[in-house]
């Protein structure tokens, strides 16, 4: 499975990894993303998302069901 949310869209960034010489190197930054199950009470049910932190606090602060529907994502 793809490193996305699957409620932001936060995928991996590439970036560079700067030595002291000031050598330039190919890296990449990952997101935070955790699997994580939540309830929800319109379907009277657990569904399992792949999410990052910051999905995961604004659940948190609006609710799943809110969410879930301004993603487009509502079961």
């Amino acid at each position: 499975m793809a490193r996305v949310c699957q409620l932001t869209g936060k995928r991996t960034r590439v970036g560079n990894n700067v030595s002291h010489a000031n050598n330039r190197t190919k890296r990449k930054f990952y997101p935070n993303l955790q699997t994580k199950k939540f309830f929800v009470p319109e379907e009277n049910g657990w569904i399992t998302l792949k999410v990052s932190t910051k999905a995961i606090k604004t659940i948190n602060k609006k609710g799943i069901s809110a969410v879930l529907k301004d993603a487009g994502v509502l079961l």
